[in-house]
């Protein structure tokens, strides 16, 4: 599937400005697996690519399943191994990661990770702890992390909480980054889309407006943009 031009934009601002506000949460994780030469890892919707990257620096093998072909595509374009489904179990992976974790993708790749493995999944933390669902009208609420790890059948193994501040140059790219994150979706080259979740439209001219006038709260006096989140991880094993 060839990725419209305004899906590819919109992957394009994801790599260039919103990616890169998850580093913090990234590397918590992987200073708590202690993630280095050797290791095997499986990262669920892994965007553009940059957990992968950011594994690979530590000496570990990456593999990445992302479903959106944008951003898939940009992946590649940096030379990852990134899937568009999970892989078969043929060579077990050593941990599985899964940010804003979907209960069906879980179940699909939990069979390629090696007994005793780690999946870690993550989400927001406490609502009075993040800024971002509080700019999107209520924004989505965090998933029972707990709820996932003992549905799946795993077994806790501990968990935590990261800073992830959210900081913009300037209100447009906060507005550009924001809606990179797909939390509400607007319409593709004119096509119909879902109702975004902040302004009730699928209008992309409208929600950046409705965006814009929404961060003007956050809007630093030189004009960057701060949006402090906390998000909170949980490590579990397979058995």
């Amino acid at each position: 599937m060839t990725p419209t031009p305004t899906a590819t934009l919109v992957a394009r601002d994801w790599a260039e400005i919103q990616e890169r506000m998850l580093v913090p949460l990234y590397e918590a994780v992987y200073d708590r697996l202690e993630v280095g030469p050797g290791d095997r890892l499986l990262d669920l919707d892994c965007g553009a690519g940059l957990p992968l990257l950011l594994a690979a620096g530590r000496g570990a093998a990456a593999t990445g399943v992302e479903a959106d072909p944008a951003r898939r595509a940009l992946a590649r374009e940096r030379l990852l191994e990134v899937l568009e489904d999970p892989p078969a179990p043929a060579r077990p992976y050593d941990a599985l990661l899964a940010f804003s974790p979907d209960p069906a993708a879980l179940a699909a790749a939990l069979p390629a990770v090696r007994r005793g493995g780690a999946v870690v999944l993550a989400d927001w933390g406490p609502a009075e702890r993040c800024t971002v669902p509080s700019v999107l009208g209520g924004g989505p609420a965090p998933r029972d992390l707990d709820a996932l790890v003992e549905r799946a059948g795993l077994r806790p193994d501990g968990s935590g909480r990261v800073f992830c501040p959210f900081g913009y140059a300037d209100v447009d790219s906060a507005v550009r980054g924001l809606l990179s994150t797909g939390l509400y979706p607007v319409a593709d080259d004119g096509e119909a889309g879902e109702s975004a979740a902040f302004c009730g439209t699928a209008d992309s001219s409208l929600a950046e407006k409705e965006l814009t006038e929404a961060l003007h709260p956050y809007e630093r006096n030189d004009g960057a943009v701060w949006l402090p989140n906390i998000f909170r991880y949980v490590i579990a094993r397979v058995a």
